[in-house]
């Protein structure tokens, strides 16, 4: 996918590709040049431990959507194939 960069030197990371990889408006991505490369990376979600009932769970700070079937399918599928 090619990005446009206009006079100021700044583009735009298309929606897909924010969705994709958990870059939210007002958020901050890390970068880095790597092999003439730049790689932007969303940092890790921050969280709090709460306690519910007998179990601690992680609660993200800002808020976050439901992950759907669809999502923890694909996740579960992806960790299989890095095994």
């Amino acid at each position: 996918m090619r990005i446009p960069i206009d006079a100021a030197g700044r583009l735009v990371i298309p929606k897909a590709l924010r969705d994709a990889a958990g870059i939210v408006p007002g958020g901050v991505v890390e970068a880095t040049v790597r092999d003439g490369r730049i790689e932007l990376e969303a940092p890790p979600a921050e969280v709090r431990l709460e306690r519910r009932g007998r179990i601690v769970v992680a609660v993200h700070e800002r808020g976050t959507p439901a992950l759907t079937t669809e999502d923890v399918q694909a996740t579960i599928e992806r960790l299989r194939a890095e095994r």
